[in-house]
């Protein structure tokens, strides 16, 4: 798959996904900030493409002060997390806004996931080649197998260190994974299978790579269930990482 292809493909589905849904992004805006005190949209420095730092931008799940108040992983039933955060984190809304990531070219819809610079700084230098060669994306291979990452970690007397030397290593096999089998086929079964996944909480396959291993297998939660000390929300003081 050439980048030409792949990037027309990112433009047009965020284009029309972004006016789509546009109703439902003001209605979940609208929700959260009458849920909570605080702003609707949060943004966290992340690692992107050839390493270079971008601002995700996602729905804020966690009250402002979430940072102050706990882990640097949410983990289990984080007190942190809102009422209406705790069904956008489990039907993935919180995500949407990353369709603005991917029209500005910082995001791709299908990639690693983007980490924080403290998690990227405990990579090989090798990882850090391979992953960081591509656009990081909304969903993955280890986006639908993780989905419950913070349950998994929740179970754990030291979530942190469980991460770093449970599932980390994981993730970085399927990022590796997907950047060396990438195509737009590729893309289109991991979207679809990621779309099973989310209406349906399926405990499915998954997208199989050329060589025809499954990259996805039962779930576990989005890697992007963790909080940092560096998120910014929009407009306001440090929040949690959703």
């Amino acid at each position: 798959m050439t980048l030409v292809i792949k990037r027309a493909f990112d433009l047009l589905i965020s284009g029309v996904g972004l006016i789509a849904l546009s109703p439902v992004l003001v209605l979940v805006a609208i929700w959260i900030r009458f849920d909570s005190p605080g702003p609707a949209l949060f943004r966290q420095e992340r690692v992107g493409r050839n390493g270079v730092a971008f601002r995700i931008h996602k729905f804020r799940t966690m009250y402002w002060n979430g940072p102050q108040r706990g882990l640097s992983l949410t983990v289990g039933d984080d007190s942190r997390i809102t009422r209406c955060g705790r069904i956008l984190r489990r039907t993935k809304l919180d995500e949407l806004p990353q369709l603005l990531d991917v029209l500005v070219g910082a995001m791709s819809l299908v990639g690693p996931r983007p980490e924080v610079p403290s998690y990227v700084a405990h990579w090989s230098e090798d990882d850090r080649r391979v992953i960081l060669s591509v656009r990081p994306g909304i969903t993955d291979l280890a986006s639908i197998r993780f989905r419950r990452e913070s349950e998994v970690l929740g179970q754990s007397s030291d979530p942190v260190k469980a991460y770093l030397n449970e599932i980390m290593p994981e993730k970085l096999r399927l990022y590796r994974e997907y950047v060396e089998n990438r195509s737009l086929a590729f893309d289109l079964q991991v979207l679809f299978h990621t779309a099973l996944a989310v209406l349906f909480h399926t405990n499915h396959g998954g997208a199989r790579t050329q060589s025809g291993r499954l990259g996805a297998q039962p779930e576990i939660d989005a890697p992007a269930d963790r909080t940092d000390e560096t998120d910014a929300s929009v407009g306001t003081k440090p929040s949690s990482r959703d």
